[in-house]
């Protein structure tokens, strides 16, 4: 990369390297500090397994230490692709099939009208239990094993395959456990040893205790007027128990300030990470399924997984229209869906990833070779990207000399 960025702002240093090609992203990291309220972040690309753009900034609160090359956060649900990753390894395998019944693999979980789900179901929210519907005591989540348990004996919220509904903290026991049966590793385990250790990442679905100086705290979203008319939190705040009001609750059990949360092992909410290791997680799957020595999947496998699995019009838990390939998110366009805040990721028609909460993201796309990172303390409102991480995903998209993302989907 021939391109040093230091550049001091009000809210800190911003530091890195970028190919002279990506300046563009520079520029739109930059102005996330100085225009769009960043507090600390980090932004990565690779392109053909090649690191373009490595930087970041601020600091790790609004008035604490700065934002280090090394500093990790909780990255939410963009943990998810890390964990569908594993599945999808077990399946090129031939560990895990996909189209087996879940019941071939976890007896237990075929009861409450779920005996028909398919382990696929699982992986595209498909499969009907996105939400517990008892209470869950505080740090109930942290306890894999009661967790599995429950999640096995819920009933069914629709006939698995029927509807798509995320299923934002449950996919960590459904999905999981599956891995964990499959291969006899528990997930955090599987990921470190067959995913992260192997690409050099500073990825724990699990993080030691030794990581724990280097955690950012999270900054929660500021709720403002447009965001609390929304359909989706106007359901959550709503008398009646749904889909919605559970997931609202559950991620406020969540809490990613502890050490506690960062220890255990929430396959669907929980990882630690930075930019650098989610571009480095995809970096493979932007590339064939392997790169630098390392095979994560084959041809078939990877193309699997950018396939679109599970579309709807109404998601039952978001309340969105919303496209999601086996574990990942595909480009969704909510820009023009009324009564949303920050309910689109606008990528190309190939890329597959996962956005967290708050607004972190990672993907490939394995058409043009790239794969790409951010992460970031300060959370924003909404259910997808805010825009603060689409104005980098834009960039980076401009830079490789994509011009337009008025279709629903970035194109050349």
């Amino acid at each position: 990369m021939d391109q040093q960025i230091d550049v001091v702002t009000s809210a800190g240093r911003i530091s890195g390297r970028v190919d002279s090609r990506f300046s563009e992203v520079a520029e739109a990291f930059v102005e996330n500090f100085q225009a769009r309220d960043e507090v600390g972040a980090s932004c990565a690309i690779t392109l053909e397994g090649r690191a373009v753009v490595d930087l970041w900034g601020g600091r790790v609160t609004r008035d604490g230490a700065d934002w280090e090359q090394d500093t990790l956060c909780t990255v939410f649900s963009s943990t998810k692709g890390a964990m569908a990753l594993c599945a999808h390894m077990l399946a090129d395998r031939g560990l895990l099939d996909l189209d087996a019944l879940v019941t071939d693999y976890w007896p237990e979980f075929g009861a409450g009208g779920k005996e028909a789900a398919r382990v696929k179901m699982t992986l595209d929210h498909s499969v009907g239990v996105p939400h517990l519907r008892g209470p869950v005591a505080p740090g109930g989540f942290y306890d894999y094993a009661q967790m599995v348990a429950r999640v096995a004996a819920e009933p069914a919220f629709w006939a698995p395959g029927t509807r798509g509904g995320y299923h934002a903290i449950t996919m960590a026991w459904t999905v999981g456990e599956l891995v964990h049966r499959a291969s006899g590793r528990r997930l955090g385990r599987f990921f470190d040893e067959e995913v992260a250790r192997p690409l050099g990442l500073d990825f724990w679905i699990g993080a030691p205790a030794a990581v724990e100086p280097r955690i950012s705290p999270m900054l929660p979203a500021e709720p403002d007027e447009p965001w609390l008319a929304t359909r989706f939190v106007q359901a959550a705040l709503g008398a009646e128990e749904n889909p919605t009001q559970l997931f609202m609750r559950d991620f406020l059990l969540l809490d990613p300030n502890t050490p506690e949360c960062h220890q255990a092992e929430v396959g669907s909410a929980n990882g630690v990470a930075n930019a650098r290791s989610l571009a480095g997680l995809y970096a493979p799957l932007a590339n064939g399924g392997s790169l630098g020595g390392v095979t994560l999947v084959g041809a078939d496998t990877l193309a699997r997984m950018g396939r679109v699995s599970m579309a709807s019009h109404d998601d039952a838990t978001l309340l969105v229209p919303s496209r999601f390939a086996l574990g990942y998110m595909k480009s969704t366009d909510n820009r023009r869906t009324p009564n949303t805040v920050n309910s689109s990721v606008i990528l190309s028609e190939p890329a597959f990833g996962h956005v967290g909460a708050g607004g972190s993201l990672g993907f490939a796309d394995p058409a043009c070779g790239m794969s790409f990172g951010y992460a970031m303390n300060r959370m924003g409102t909404g259910i997808l990207l805010n825009d603060r991480g689409q104005a980098l995903v834009d960039a980076a998209y401009r830079s490789l000399g994509y011009r337009s993302n008025a279709s629903g989907a970035w194109l050349e």
